[in-house]
């Protein structure tokens, strides 16, 4: 008797283009997409025809210029300075703790859960790197001047509810954000080789 072969029977692959579809459709339609991920900032308000241009100027006190060069460089205001010292120079800078002159002006403001209180509401942070920045010392940089709002609100939140910023409620989470907004402006790259 001669040896019969054994045929393999073939798969039916007609119908795997239409599971892959239904299942990349059913990915598609279950899957979150977060679309909230980056950095929050809040734009000002655009200025109302009739607001004289002398309102719209920021008094130079108002501002602190935060500058990253080609080389990673860091300069606050018009002084050379570490990444470490940038979170303590901003944090000086948002509160102004003691009224300096030199700092943000204090304005008298009526915050729910707070009263009336004194805050530097019409302060500036502004970010300014050059095109050859690199990543890291940007990201390093944003991080610090976030965390030091951050910080401020925590201490806040302690000092006036007894708890962290993260476990206050809706309403008192509002009134530590309005007491320090975050104002962060994030200016064009530069080129500061070509200067």
């Amino acid at each position: 008797m001669g040896k019969k072969k054994r045929s393999v029977p073939e798969l039916n692959s007609s119908s795997t283009a239409d599971i892959s579809f239904i299942l990349l459709i059913f990915f598609l339609t279950t899957t979150s997409m977060d679309t909230d991920k980056g950095l929050a900032r809040r734009l000002p308000p655009p200025p109302e025809e009739h607001q004289e241009m002398d309102e719209t100027k920021v008094k130079q006190r108002n501002v602190l210029q935060v500058r990253i060069n080609a080389m990673d460089e860091l300069m606050i205001g018009g002084d050379y300075a570490e990444v470490s010292e940038i979170r303590e120079r901003a944090k000086e800078f948002i509160d102004n703790p003691n009224n300096l002159a030199t700092l943000p002006d204090k304005v008298a403001k009526e915050i729910d859960l707070f009263g009336t209180v004194y805050i530097t509401d019409k302060h500036v942070i502004s970010l300014q790197s050059d095109r050859g920045t690199s990543y890291k010392k940007y990201f390093e940089v944003q991080n610090e001047l976030v965390a030091a709002y951050n910080e401020l609100r925590d201490e806040l939140a302690k000092r006036k509810f007894g708890k962290s910023f993260l476990d206050c409620s809706e309403e008192e989470n509002l009134a530590i954000r309005t007491y320090y907004p975050m104002k962060i402006s994030e200016a064009e790259p530069k080129n500061y080789a070509n200067r």
